[in-house]
């Protein structure tokens, strides 16, 4: 059984595009989505009837919640900005969704982590950027989640992590912003450097779950045209370098 893992799409279609063309380049057997779907200043609803359309197990992430849940003066300008693209259709979808998935036996699926949608698993702010999280907190956030293999998305970083009992967490990093700002817990910046697009492939041999982190190009000059013309020049720049300044 080979897995593709892909999370954090935040509405850039032309970046989903692209790893599905990967995907099916090197052959899988099933495609699984980790959330944080659509919110951004790019393509929401395209992208939303394009997962839709995909027949893959989509999980919601935080921003789903978000824009379900968002308010004029209260809510995020991504999450708003989608909110206001998706028809009737989409939302009734997005509303279907689930931030966690005991997918199989020994494979489950968080947005965050299995006890919160909006926690870092495999990461910690630290000093203002996001660094890899102590194995304390790792353990204390898996929240005795036992599976061999447990994927998670929401920090945008690429990273397979094998616990000291075997079991294998791994985050496919975003398809569709590889750069972001953000307040909570406290003020951080995380930066991948680069503008391609990052999914992973799971499988197993020997018994074991190991996996294999990809990153594919696309046309991200044009999605930094579209956000800087929606009024999001933070998010032009970090598509455009895959760094916030």
């Amino acid at each position: 059984m080979r897995i593709a893992l892909v999370s954090d799409i935040h509405g850039n279609l032309p970046a989903l595009e692209a790893v599905v063309a990967d995907i099916a380049r090197r052959g899988v057997d099933q495609v699984l989505c980790l959330g944080d779907n659509l919110s951004g200043p790019l393509l929401p609803r395209e992208t939303a009837q394009c997962l839709m359309a995909s027949g893959w197990p989509v999980l919601a992430g935080n921003h789903e919640r978000q824009i379900l849940e968002w308010q004029p003066g209260t809510g995020g300008a991504s999450d708003g900005y989608a909110l206001a693209q998706l028809g009737s259709a989409e939302l009734d979808w997005l509303r279907t969704l689930q931030p966690q998935w005991q997918w199989a036996p020994d494979v489950f699926l968080c947005h965050g982590t299995p006890r919160s949608d909006c926690e870092h698993f495999l990461e910690t702010p630290r000093a203002g950027v996001l660094g890899l999280a102590t194995a304390a907190d790792i353990e204390a956030r898996r929240a005795g989640q036992a599976s061999a293999l447990i994927a998670c998305g929401h920090s945008h970083l690429p990273r397979s992590l094998r616990t000291a009992t075997g079991q294998l967490l791994v985050n496919p990093g975003s398809v569709g912003l590889q750069a972001y700002v953000d307040d909570a817990p406290a003020r951080y910046v995380l930066e991948c450097g680069t503008p391609d697009a990052s999914y992973a492939i799971v499988e197993r041999h020997g018994g074991a779950w190991q996996a294999s982190l990809h990153a594919v190009p696309y046309d991200h000059r044009a999605m930094a045209a579209l956000a800087q013309r929606n009024g999001r020049p933070d998010w032009a720049q970090a598509l455009l370098t895959g760094r916030v300044g």
